[in-house]
């Protein structure tokens, strides 16, 4: 299942995964994705008298938010890079973390998630991050 979904992000697009009747199936935002029987090690697969599996097209409706991040140096970074996955206010809700757990993220984002930031906007970035929501944080 992992191989069908992928991702799930805040920009647009949205994916829900479920197993049923034996059939693993994948849903994006404009229907379905894909279907595969479903390969579970040690259940042995049987056919169930219920009625037939039926698959519908779904929409969904994603909010949108034009906030960005509090201006202050490395603001514009911040909000070229991390608003592309993330809205600002999931990120400002985050509990206050020190400078090198600001690294560790930014650097998980890169290194992970494959966020194309550059080395510059990195350092930018944890600097702002640290400033603002840093242990012992103050406004940027």
């Amino acid at each position: 299942m992992a191989n069908i979904i992928n991702s799930l992000g805040f920009t647009g697009s949205i994916a829900i995964a479920a197993i049923v009747a034996g059939v693993s199936v994948a849903v994006g935002h404009s229907g379905l994705v894909a279907a595969q029987p479903s390969q579970t090690a040690g259940v042995p697969q049987t056919n169930s008298a219920g009625p037939p599996l039926v698959l519908k097209s779904v929409s969904v409706e994603l909010p949108t938010s034009d906030r960005t991040f509090p201006d202050g140096p490395g603001s514009t970074e911040v909000n070229n890079n991390c608003l592309v996955c993330h809205s600002a206010g999931m990120v400002l809700n985050q509990p206050a973390m020190p400078g090198a757990a600001w690294a560790s993220e930014v650097h998980k984002m890169v290194s992970v998630y494959k966020a194309p930031v550059s080395d510059q906007d990195a350092a930018a970035i944890i600097a702002y991050l640290t400033r603002l929501k840093g242990t012992g944080s103050q406004s940027p």
